[in-house]
């Protein structure tokens, strides 16, 4: 299976889950992001993770990254290798006297330990085609003609105005969810343009 290389470029508050955040992957060499939705108590050890932060106290990643280290074990990687039911499952590398082994580990404990080692993250095509959302770095205009009303719609139809209701979107038109998404693209709220995604895939494979 061909792997892709991704990067962590965001972190923020979950829309469709209070609590909880999505941290949002970009592969290194494309287009596509990957959100996946976390827990607090992980979202807050990638952040300090990131921003170079040190508690007083060392968090659960920070003592097991020093208990690998203490034993001589590298984390050479961290590879997101299976998405089931929507959720994400992950594998560490690790390198021990030169033996390979991998450790199964959930997907937000191993992107906060890849940051602390800095080893790089890896998913496959299959989890990208299924989860990724494609969004150009540089989006050129899909003609040169001039922006167009849509054509009339049913009187079922609900125009886009406001906040999109994420638990009704079948009363949504086809157009109007295509309009939330690029929207919500541009916003960068992308665990919300993974719904309008599947939605749309599911309306055209019904």
């Amino acid at each position: 299976m061909n792997r892709v290389e991704l990067e962590i470029v965001n972190l923020s508050n979950s829309v469709s889950q209070a609590q909880n955040y999505a941290v949002v992957l970009k592969e290194r060499h494309g287009h596509r992001r990957l959100p996946i939705v976390i827990g607090s108590c992980e979202a807050h050890s990638i952040a300090i993770a990131i921003e170079r932060m040190l508690p007083s106290r060392p968090l659960t990643h920070d003592l097991f990254k020093s208990t690998l280290e203490t034993f001589h074990i590298e984390l050479r990687e961290v590879v997101i290798n299976n998405l089931l039911d929507g959720i994400f499952y992950a594998r560490l590398v690790c390198v021990h006297q030169g033996e390979v082994f991998e450790i199964d580990s959930r997907t937000s404990d191993a992107l906060a330990l890849a940051v602390r080692f800095e080893c790089p993250i890896y998913t496959y095509e299959f989890i990208l085609d299924a989860a990724g959302i494609v969004f150009p770095e540089m989006e050129e205009e899909e003609d040169d003609e001039p922006a167009m009303q849509s054509p009339q719609r049913s009187s079922t139809s609900a125009a886009p105005s406001g906040r999109i209701n994420l638990n009704a979107l079948e009363n949504y038109s086809d157009e109007d969810l295509e309009r939330y998404l690029k929207e919500m693209i541009d916003r960068e709220d992308y665990e919300t343009a993974a719904r309008l995604r599947d939605e749309l895939r599911r309306r055209k494979t019904s």
